[in-house]
């Protein structure tokens, strides 16, 4: 039979499910906005020497602004093309929605989750508190009624856990299959004959700048997304 001392360690054994939202859903740092030059008067010319009869009035000459960058144009039809799938479910506010819905739930698994190992702490302390004016038999007995209640939690928080990751399966599978729709959609709309998706595990080793549409699908879902 365990002593109170080890069921009182035991207790802080119990997993915590409430981890689990950052194994998939881990929010990556925003990158940090790029600095904005910034403008230098162009200093002003010294003035000419001039004599008593006519003064010339000088002027710093003024720099014409930089010509904007021209857009860069959208890969023709017929041609291969390719998204960066990690930029394009960050920015997709349907991905956003899903990631707070999910949190918002992992919270409520963590209250189930520390409620029972609250439970189980409590019933520990205070069979501490009474043990020793209890009879060997009723020592037995309340030890291995705590036994019983650890067992139980044990089994309560797999059950925890298997409902998060069922949740979170679930949740990733309706994204992504709305998004293979949309980008789909996109790509027969607009005459391409294969849009590949650059992972971070390297699916594409290089790819033209220019048949990266990231940023026009982006907005595409965005704008699917908001008809709902």
């Amino acid at each position: 039979m365990k002593n109170p001392a080890q069921l009182a360690f035991n207790a802080v054994l119990l997993v915590a499910v409430a981890v689990l939202y950052f194994l998939h859903f881990n929010q990556r740092p925003a990158a940090a906005p790029a600095t904005a030059p910034v403008a230098t008067e162009a200093p002003a010319a010294e003035a000419p020497t001039t004599d008593t009869t006519a003064t010339a009035a000088t002027t710093a000459p003024t720099e014409s602004a930089a010509p904007a960058a021209a857009p860069t144009p959208a890969p023709n039809a017929g041609a291969i093309v390719y998204v960066e799938s990690a930029k394009m479910l960050d920015g997709y506010q349907g991905m956003k929605d899903a990631r707070r819905s999910f949190e918002a739930k992992a919270k409520g698994w963590e209250r189930q989750n520390q409620a029972l190992i609250s439970s189980f702490q409590t019933a520990v302390q205070q069979y501490q508190k009474t043990a020793a004016s209890l009879t060997p038999e009723q020592r037995a007995a309340a030890e291995q009624k705590l036994q019983q209640q650890q067992q139980q939690g044990a089994v309560e928080q797999q059950k925890i856990q298997a409902q998060a990751q069922e949740a979170e399966s679930k949740l990733t599978q309706d994204v992504l299959g709305s998004v293979n729709k949309k980008v789909e959609a996109y790509g027969k709309s607009h005459g391409y004959k294969m849009i590949l998706i650059a992972a971070p595990s390297g699916t594409i080793a290089y790819g033209e700048k220019g048949l990266d549409i990231t940023a026009p699908v982006l907005a595409y879902l965005n704008s699917e997304y908001r008809k709902k």
